[in-house]
């Protein structure tokens, strides 16, 4: 056994939980596909689907509602997870998250920006300011990421991190700043914003995340094994021939297009990139290469859940899926800093 599968873990026990879990992993993720493609306002049971028997009604509820909600609860969880997961890898760390280097936060205050300062736009780019604002945001904070991340001529995470922490802080007081400027009107849509919906799901939003994320979750799959190698440390990755710069570029443009893809579409939705890579981790172990893909699969199905919960317990209301994330993750993130502060856990 080669020392890149000694730290990538035995090959034999990788192929077969890879066999066993993620076509289980997929299957349950069909089956609350299509439960919840059936609950909503409009009932449409799964026989008549099956059948094809649809009314006109429930046709268009199905074709116009259901179906690109449900695709981009599953595009969105799976890019959240997949970046939280590569993120754990990179910084070496079980409480890492994409929201540690502002992408979330400065997709915000781009938004912010939009609704306080440009106010509506007229028009079919209207329906998109929002998203184009966010996916924006997203860019910018990735390209300051990279210009300090290098200030000492190579890649530095370290750089990097402290750099997320100061657009944490200023993104974080500029929509503080703005929401101080907002009228009534401005403060509920930024508010509903920040708490995260897939209510606005539309054919469009989907094809346009889906472009973006699926190819960077492809790519940060294909890393998995070189994201095994780098737990070991950056000097014993460079000396098993692992080109740790490129490697860190890679990961990071990834996990920003995912991540800015995702909030672009649909607000900001926390705890799903912290928690689900835990749960994958700590059922299958750390192997990157089972756990980036089971992780997007895991995602999907959480953030599915979470969706139909939120747009069916307060009917005909709609409560921000936002909220639900963040009271599952809240509870689940105390928990690992307790079990990481007890020296029972780790990577």
């Amino acid at each position: 056994m080669s020392l890149n599968d000694r730290a990538a873990g035995a090959p034999f026990s990788f192929r077969k939980k890879k066999i066993s879990v993620l076509p289980l992993l997929g299957l349950l993720l069909l089956v609350v596909a299509l439960i919840s493609v059936s609950i909503g306002a409009v009932s449409i049971p799964l026989s008549e689907i099956v059948s094809g028997s649809l009314t006109d009604q429930q046709m268009a509820v199905l074709n116009s509602i259901r179906l690109p909600r449900v695709l981009l609860a599953v595009i969105v969880g799976g890019a959240l997870a997949v970046s939280g997961a590569a993120m754990q890898g990179l910084f070496r760390n079980p409480l890492a998250d994409p929201g540690l280097i502002g992408i979330a936060t400065s997709a915000a205050l781009a938004v912010a920006i939009v609704i306080v300062l440009v106010g509506p736009i007229a028009g079919y780019l209207g329906l998109y300011a929002l998203s184009v604002a966010a996916f924006a945001g997203a860019l910018v904070a990735c390209f300051v990421i990279f210009r300090f991340a290098r200030l000492t001529g190579t890649f530095s995470v370290t750089y990097m991190l402290l750099t997320g922490i100061a657009i944490n802080a200023l993104s974080g007081a500029g929509v503080g700043f703005l929401t101080y400027l907002s009228d009534d009107q401005q403060l509920r849509t930024l508010t509903f914003w920040t708490m995260g919906s897939l209510g606005g799901a539309l054919w469009i939003s989907v094809i346009v995340a889906a472009t973006i994320i699926i190819p960077s979750a492809v790519i940060l799959v294909r890393n998995a094994r070189e994201l095994n190698v780098l737990l070991l440390g950056e000097s014993e990755a460079r000396y098993l021939g692992v080109e740790v710069e490129r490697l860190k570029r890679t990961i990071v443009i990834c996990t920003a297009l995912s991540v800015g893809a995702a909030i672009s579409v649909s607000g900001i939705i926390g705890f799903v990139g912290l928690v689900v890579p835990h749960l994958v981790r700590l059922t299958l172990g750390p192997d990157h290469r089972l756990l980036i893909p089971a992780s997007a699969i895991l995602g999907a199905i959480l953030l599915l859940i979470a969706d139909t919960f939120a747009r069916t317990v307060v009917a005909p209301a709609e409560m921000p899926v936002g909220i639900l994330t963040s009271m599952i993750g809240g509870p689940f993130f105390l928990w690992l800093l307790v079990r990481q502060y007890s020296g029972r856990f780790g990577l």
